[in-house]
């Protein structure tokens, strides 16, 4: 048994001098450990020592710096990974993994599981569901995971070094988003929570990151895994709609939060995931509470927190389609559609949160100036003034374009209706998701048909980014 306490006072005192050589450090041990055990053994301690392994196996002390946004924008999902899928896919089915009765299982488990969750059933996963899951979700998981840390990294709240817990880990593709989203010197102490037959696939992908994204896979629930310590990072990515009680969930883990860390929660954009996560939201961050929303969902408007419907997501690029997502689809039935067992459209809500009071923008409606979408009722058929968040892409499928947004204040859907595009109104249009604007002058109607209230962005009108 190595002397870990030796190890350690070593490596602390030889960081401030040189670069810790795990041969040099065994020399200075009791009963003179072989230099790999040393190795591992400052492996095993590098987080907390805050020591990144070099190439020639000798620790330095890890770069502690901010991440800046990369400008994160993949056009497919990355070849090492794909092969490392279809590695299993061939290690368990064979070459031709995709036809015959192999293909028909994984066809019909993706089935199933788009079904399960159209439907809001309890979703099972076997062998062939884990891959066929895997197939058809680990590009968008992939991809969307790295969009939503843009949203902490471009205010300087993403450290290079980490301690991550990935609640309902999957077959890892936001771990993997995560993984070549952060620079290569980042220091990540990466834990996943997965107990389903998923956490085989997850093995095999995180086999493909750096030797400093350290990785530990618990084969528990979300509800009985009992953390240790504090993470900077709490993720839920596509979990939230499959647990029984998702809100006492997220509050257990809010508890195991660092200071300055995040909960990071991704749903997908169809409209029962979606509603359900913002729902999850709205009960973990009551007006008077300690959690706060960060991101996107800002409330405009102190002491107050909406009551909408909340169905809102953001959409970026589509992937281009992976060769094993191609290969699953040409077998479909004659009777299905081109691109059934395709999915590599980028569409996803998601919820930061965090309990230091900090936001991703610090701006705050003033009554002196704007109206409040908790009284639209008041200013129905009269030009106002409004503060409010961009909360979707045009929405509409011709004829004027249609876009949700929301002050943190609103009892049912508000959407800007733009009938008049103009340089001044241009704003509305060019705004990302997420972004905070300033209407001027705009008309205030409400839809009966919709049950909403339509703000009319006109030649009148004037929109302005404001952050």
């Amino acid at each position: 048994m190595i002397d870990r306490d030796a190890v350690r006072d070593n490596a602390k005192y030889l960081r401030n001098v040189r670069p810790i050589d795990p041969e040099e450090i065994a020399e200075y041990i009791d009963g003179a450990p072989h230099p790999a055990v040393v190795k591992q053994t400052l492996r095993e301690e590098a987080y907390d020592l805050g020591l990144f392994e070099q190439d020639d196996g000798t620790f330095v002390p890890a770069n502690e710096d901010d991440v800046t946004p990369p400008g994160w924008s993949p056009t497919q999902f990355p070849g090492d990974y794909s092969f490392a899928l279809e590695d299993l896919l061939i290690q368990r089915y064979g070459a031709n993994w995709h036809v015959g009765d192999s293909g028909d299982r994984l066809r019909q488990r993706v089935r199933q599981l788009k079904e399960d969750y159209y439907r809001g059933n309890p979703v099972e996963y076997d062998d062939d569901a884990a891959l066929g899951y895997a197939i058809y979700h680990l590009p968008d998981y992939y991809a969307a995971v790295g969009y939503v840390l843009d949203d902490i990294a471009e205010t300087g709240l993403l450290s290079r070094r980490l301690r991550v817990l990935d609640v309902g880990a999957g077959t890892g593709g936001p771990a993997l988003g995560l993984h070549d989203y952060l620079p290569d010197d980042s220091l990540v102490d990466y834990h996943a929570v997965e107990p389903s037959a998923s956490a085989d696939v997850l093995e095999r992908m995180l086999g493909e990151t750096r030797r400093n994204f350290r990785t530990t896979i618990h084969d528990e629930t979300a509800e009985a895994f009992e953390p240790e310590g504090e993470y900077d990072l709490v993720v839920f990515a596509s979990v939230l709609s499959e647990l029984d009680d998702p809100t006492a969930v997220v509050r257990k883990y809010l508890d195991v939060l660092a200071d300055d860390g995040a909960v990071v929660a991704i749903a997908p954009a169809d409209r029962n995931t979606s509603i359900g996560l913002r729902e999850v939201e709205r009960e973990v961050t009551p007006v008077d509470g300690d959690v706060t929303v960060y991101s996107p969902t800002l409330r405009l408007w102190d002491g107050y927190a909406p009551s909408d419907r909340g169905w809102s997501f953001d959409v970026k690029p589509d992937l281009d389609v992976p060769g094993f997502q191609r290969r699953l689809d040409e077998g479909r039935d004659a009777e299905e559609d081109e691109g059934t067992f395709v999915n590599v459209d980028v569409q996803y809500s998601y919820s930061i949160l965090r309990t230091d009071g900090k936001r991703r923008l610090g701006i705050r409606a003033n009554a002196s100036r704007f109206a409040k979408m908790a009284e639209m009722d008041l200013h129905v058929t009269n030009r106002i003034d409004l503060l409010a968040v961009k909360l979707s892409h045009n929405l509409s499928e011709g004829g004027n374009h249609l876009f949700k947004i929301g002050d943190g204040s609103q009892a049912v859907d508000h959407y800007a209706v733009r009938t008049n595009p103009t340089v001044l109104n241009a704003d509305l249009e060019d705004a990302a998701y997420g972004d905070v604007l300033a209407f001027e002058n705009v008309l205030a109607l409400w839809n009966d048909d919709e049950e909403a209230y339509n703000l009319v962005v006109d030649g009148e009108t004037i929109v302005d980014r404001v952050a």
